[in-house]
């Protein structure tokens, strides 16, 4: 078994209530493991509150609260892997790895992330890791022999496509082929939770490799920047390729099983209809670079959105890879 270590978060960054980014430093007097773009780390806390899953009656699992016997839940320590947002060459120059975290709210706080989003100081506190990384949803592994590669991302599924980009755009400054174009359709909810956002923009700006870059949010303000889409990214994504919303498939759907088409209503009259951003995407482009034999799919994110990415990806006849626990 690898060694379990003990880092400590050298600056935490609160995107929203719900989504946070933050830098770990190793473990005094050592570094930590190398790893490919794409790959994940194990981190543990040791005080976690736990939920246990109990099955519903309509076969949908929900999470409650493991209670001991006198009723109080049960806390333990609990290791959970995450997709590293930083890129190889930076952690070898500054010795730290970055993350995009998630609150998990679903049915019942506990767990991991509830113990990182509780704790009174984050920056200073310690927190472990296990000292190896895994993972083959690298571009070696999921995109070899394609020229382009489509990344669509949700939330805190951008992290790996982070590292990937980063890595990209340094070996690039370094004078090193780069055997890919890319594309990255990134969509949050709200403009604050694009993580990397900033990054991203002057990456593609620089043009130090062929990437294009598609930010979009689901809940779009008046004030919405002209840089930023509106709709799910799935949404975008369609839109962009021609497609209907994933609300007027199902809708589609639904009317021609003859099943209560009523739910399926309602979701396509709220749904944020599709936008590219008004500057830096030529939608003309963008589609050329979506050559579906030269192009393979790589998601990450929701588990919803990325079987809503695979559908897409069959219907055009896109190559389709996932990244899976």
């Amino acid at each position: 078994m690898p060694p379990l270590r003990t880092g400590t978060i050298l600056a935490w960054r609160q995107l929203s209530p719900l989504l946070a980014t933050f830098r770990l430093g190793p473990e005094p007097g050592s570094r930590f493991p190398s790893y490919e773009a794409g790959q994940y780390i194990a981190l543990r806390r040791e005080s976690c509150r736990l939920t246990r899953r109990v099955p519903g009656p309509d076969g949908r699992s929900r999470y409650v609260p493991d209670l001991d016997e006198r009723g109080r839940q049960k806390r333990s320590p609990v290791t959970h892997a995450y997709s590293i947002a930083s890129a190889p060459s930076g952690t070898e120059t500054r010795n730290e790895l970055e993350f995009v975290v998630v609150l998990e709210v679903a049915d019942a706080l506990g767990r991991f992330t509830e113990a990182l989003f509780d704790a009174e100081e984050r920056e200073g506190e310690t927190l472990g890791y296990v000292e190896r990384t895994a993972g083959d949803f690298t571009l070696a592994r999921r995109a070899a022999g394609v020229p382009h590669v489509l990344m669509v991302a949700t939330g805190s599924g951008i992290a790996p496509f982070a590292s990937m980009v980063r890595q990209l755009d340094h070996d690039a400054a370094a004078g090193r082929p780069v055997p890919w174009s890319v594309t990255l359709v990134f969509g949050n909810r709200t403009p604050r939770e694009l993580a990397f956002h900033d990054e991203l923009s002057a990456i593609t700006a620089a043009r130090r490799l062929d990437f294009a870059y598609v930010p979009t949010v689901s809940r779009p303000d008046d004030g919405l920047s002209p840089a930023l889409g509106r709709g799910r990214a799935p949404n975008v994504l369609r839109h962009l390729l021609g497609l209907p919303m994933t609300e007027e498939e199902k809708l589609e759907e639904a009317q021609a099983s003859g099943a209560d088409a009523g739910a399926a209503a309602a979701a396509l009259d709220g749904a944020v209809r599709p936008r590219l951003p008004e500057e830096g995407a030529d939608p003309e482009a963008l589609r050329l670079r979506l050559d579906p034999g030269r192009t393979v799919v790589l998601t990450c994110g929701n588990p919803v959105v990325m079987d809503d990415v695979r559908r897409v990806a069959e219907r055009t006849g896109m190559r389709f890879e996932r990244e899976e626990w």
